[in-house]
């Protein structure tokens, strides 16, 4: 058995969850930021027998995309600020995960 543990963005997660649902996979989710934009992002917790891992990842690659962004920079002052008025683009999405062993799992209740 494995653990497939992975962070995705907000807006990637419907159609994730509902791709595993439609495969019995369960998960457990937990909200969770951080990264370069400290965007609000979800960690998923799935755990699978070791055939299933290569499916999660698939559906992983499937519904998880990098996209851009266009943000505007803060600027340390009003001058900086006057001189760029434009937006910076950064790529975000995608997924990041870890696959780890599991020695024993068990739902109580």
């Amino acid at each position: 058995m494995k653990l497939v543990v992975t962070v995705i963005q907000n807006e990637d997660e419907d159609a994730l969850a509902q791709a595993l649902e439609d495969r019995n996979i369960s998960r457990t989710r937990l909200g969770s930021s951080g990264g370069f934009l400290r965007a609000s992002n979800v960690t998923l917790m799935i755990a699978v027998n070791d055939d299933q891992v290569e499916t999660v990842l698939d559906l992983l690659r499937t519904h998880c995309k990098r996209r851009i962004r266009h943000l505007h920079p803060l600027l340390p002052n009003l001058e900086a600020r006057e001189r760029f008025l434009g937006t910076i683009p950064v790529e975000v999405g995608g997924a990041t995960v870890f696959v780890l062993p599991v020695e024993r799992m068990e739902k109580i209740g």
